[in-house]
């Protein structure tokens, strides 16, 4: 409005809309707005179309909310074999059209999307060497090189031992896979495994959340146990461990992959044979 009353004094139109930060191509245009509307000109105009181009007619929509109306339970395919019938002359909608316009009127029931909550499981004490596994992914970090590292660890809860600590470029299946059928050559098959509710240990779209790498583990005789989501005191041994794994390998990282192993082995061989446990009495895990 201000603009339009400075132009009608007199002013230029370069230099007002300079001063106003718009282009003289729309100053023009809401000036001639002014002009022809008045104040009701500079208002904000309606950006819907004049027409669309595909829409549907009205007969045939009508039809559509009919159909359904007289029948609630059917949907767009049914709908669309009865157009079809009744409209032979003009082009056939697609179901999902017929579906836009039934959701349109509030007449499509969305159905609740079921989601299957993960739960813990009856966690054993462990007691004996072997009779129980723990096993892990200790949080991503990145490497000097900027990978991003994601240690995979396995210790055995009654003694403590490191089984081993992988450093893998992902938390994909396929890794976890080649880690652990070496870990059992090696080491033999404990006979529970105790894990969180996350990928690749758990899937939550699976019967039971089991993921193949569970289902893997349930052919080979080996119990399964989760601790609850949100609790990962139920897994403190594999926690704590993972908090001086950090200290000790990781700050700083190293530059790469194999640097990285290196540290983590040399850790490995730290955490057995000379760091004492007070869990342990004062024992390292190799004496126990």
């Amino acid at each position: 409005m201000k603009e339009c009353s400075l132009w009608l004094a007199g002013e230029a139109m370069a230099e007002l809309c300079r001063e106003f930060g718009i282009s003289r191509k729309t100053g023009y245009k809401i000036f001639d707005r002014y002009q022809e509307c008045g104040v009701q000109g500079l208002t904000d105009r309606s950006r819907r179309p004049y027409r669309y181009a595909n829409r549907l007619p009205f007969q045939v929509e009508n039809f559509i909310l009919n159909v359904k109306h007289e029948h609630p339970s059917w949907g767009a395919r049914k709908i669309r074999e009865r157009l079809l019938r009744r409209f032979s002359a003009i082009p056939s909608p697609a179901k999902s059209t017929i579906h836009a316009v039934l959701d349109r009127q509030g007449l499509v029931e969305r159905r609740p999307r079921l989601r299957r909550r993960a739960q813990g499981t009856a966690l054993s004490l462990g007691q004996r060497p072997n009779e129980l596994w723990c096993t892990d992914y200790k949080g991503e970090f990145l490497l000097g090189n900027r990978q991003c590292c994601y240690p995979l660890t396995v210790t055995d809860h009654a003694s403590r031992f490191l089984l081993t600590c992988e450093a893998l470029s992902s938390p994909r299946e396929d890794y976890a896979f080649t880690v652990l059928e070496r870990l059992f050559k090696e080491r033999g098959l404990p006979a529970s495994i105790r894990s969180d509710n996350r990928v690749p240990f758990a899937s939550a779209q699976a019967l039971f959340n089991w993921s193949k790498l569970a289902v893997w583990w349930l052919r080979l005789a080996i119990g399964i146990e989760r601790i609850k989501p949100g609790h990962p005191q139920q897994n403190g041994r594999q926690e704590r461990m993972h908090l001086t794994l950090k200290k000790e390998t990781t700050k700083p990282a190293g530059s790469n992959f194999l640097q990285q192993q290196a540290k983590f082995d040399d850790f490995i061989e730290i955490f057995h044979n000379e760091r004492p446990h007070e869990a342990l009495g004062m024992k390292c895990p190799a004496e126990v």
